[in-house]
């Protein structure tokens, strides 16, 4: 008798293993959190807000900067643009999990899915919400402050390196401060120490892709960003399931 009721108890099935499992997880994740993004707006509204009241800002303080193509000029367009989208970014990233944590589904989703499989779904979600961040931020400068892209394949690899360390040093950051009482301001403290290495170097080849130079010339600060973002990447995706499970 005893035997035929606990037979009756569901009890969940842990989380599927293996990579293929993995990945099929990581992807309804990240569909999830498009569709819920898509939703809610929250996180879109606030880095489209941001990136155009930032380029709005400066375009009239600073006037036609673009116009400029000393070498300190072009070092302060990219200084101003890459200031606009770590800002931006540090506004929208962390909702990632506090949206889970104020939706009350974190533990849903720890019975669903390995820490692995939420991890890399954040990320992809992250990545997303930065590389179109990137890409509206970046017309805004052009266009308002009349920036002229010497090199469009160059600025458009540091754009992508820059975001994807921008992305890789910030996941797991926002998951630590998903239970925290401020968390957009825990964020920024937490955040913006790791960010300041690849913030310059982003900084300083961005400029250097105003000019009218060849992708060569910025190769050095381009591995050095994607070497930022394998190490940053790894050691996030070994941490998470000790800050997942915590």
């Amino acid at each position: 008798m005893i035997e035929q009721e606990s037979s009756l108890i569901d009890i969940p099935a842990p989380p599927p293993s293996g990579i293929s499992a993995t990945l099929r997880a990581a992807w309804a994740i990240f569909r999830k959190d498009i569709a819920c993004e898509l939703r809610t707006r929250y996180a879109i509204n606030t880095l489209l807000l941001f990136a155009i009241s930032a380029a709005t800002a400066v375009s009239l303080g600073v006037g036609f900067l673009g116009l400029r193509r000393t070498e300190e000029a072009l070092l302060i367009q990219s200084a101003l643009l890459w200031i606009a989208l770590l800002f931006a970014a540090l506004n929208g990233l962390s909702r990632s999990f506090v949206y889970e944590e104020e939706a009350r589904t974190m533990a849903a989703l720890r019975l669903s899915a390995a820490p692995t499989a939420v991890f890399l779904g954040k990320f992809c979600f992250n990545l997303t919400l930065v590389m179109a961040l990137s890409a509206v931020t970046t017309l805004l400068f052009i266009v308002l402050l009349r920036v002229k892209v010497g090199s469009p394949l160059a600025f458009s690899a540091m754009l992508v390196a820059g975001g994807l360390a921008l992305t890789s040093a910030t996941t797991i950051i926002a998951a630590i401060i998903a239970r925290a009482s401020f968390k957009g301001a825990l964020f920024a403290v937490l955040a913006f120490p790791l960010l300041v290495a690849p913030l310059i170097v982003a900084i300083q080849g961005t400029a250097q892709t105003l000019e009218n130079v060849a992708i060569d010339v910025v190769l050095g600060p381009i591995r050095f960003l994607l070497a930022y973002v394998v190490v940053t990447f790894t050691a996030s995706l070994m941490l998470f399931p000790f800050v997942w499970e915590a």
